[in-house]
């Protein structure tokens, strides 16, 4: 067995957010997310069934919320969505490229 590492970034494409999944059990996922410039499609709300824990590893990103409220998140910073809670990607940084760490729930 070898160990992992969250800050080593894959070889791919940047049309799409690259996501790894961990973790998963019965009751809770483990995900790492990398986006570059990537944000949540004009009207798209995610709108989940489990609570997720975020936390935001390196570069900027902003989490907008269905009642008009915008988070801005650093590296460092984390924020615990409640389940069914709406919410979207308004803004992640390319240089660095955004590394989540995302841990769903019940």
């Amino acid at each position: 067995m070898k160990p992992e590492n969250l800050y080593t970034l894959p070889i791919w494409d940047k049309k799409d957010e690259f996501v790894e999944t961990i973790l998963k059990t019965k009751s809770l996922r483990v995900e790492r997310i990398i986006s570059s410039g990537h944000t949540s499609e004009n009207g798209f709300w995610y709108c989940q069934e489990e609570n997720e824990l975020v936390f935001l590893l390196q570069g900027e990103a902003k989490i907008e919320f269905s009642d008009g409220s915008i988070v801005s998140l650093k590296a460092g910073d984390y924020i615990n969505i409640e389940k069914e809670v709406k919410h979207r990607v308004a803004f992640t940084s390319k240089e660095p490229e955004t590394i989540w760490l995302a841990v769903f729930y019940q």
